[in-house]
């Protein structure tokens, strides 16, 4: 997979008006959401719980066009819930985000 740090960067500059202090407030609160949404897969019984925090994970990374996530939450989407391997990668990704905020 990808870094892409620096695609995810661009767009929340381009969200932020390139304003340094907006662009760091708007990466904190990406990174917050997915890994609210990442934990709640991580929580999922069921298929439905599951499947409503895949897509809203998949719905934040659209919003700020962060590809590898979006397409580890679609596969999310079509796994059983708890499945170990798309958790692992989530995470990955999430810190790989994180370490360079």
């Amino acid at each position: 997979m990808a870094y892409e740090g620096g695609s995810l960067d661009a767009n929340l500059a381009a969200a932020a008006g390139y304003d340094p202090h907006l662009v760091q407030e708007l990466r904190l609160a990406f990174l917050e959401s997915a890994a609210r949404q990442i934990d709640l897969l991580a929580r999922a019984r069921c298929d439905g719980n599951w499947h409503v925090a895949a897509m809203r994970l998949k719905g934040l990374a659209a919003s700020f066009h962060a590809e590898a996530l979006m397409a580890l939450a679609d596969e999310a989407i079509e796994t059983a819930p708890g499945d170990p391997a798309v958790l692992r990668r989530l995470r990955k990704l999430l810190e790989e985000l994180s370490l360079n905020s």
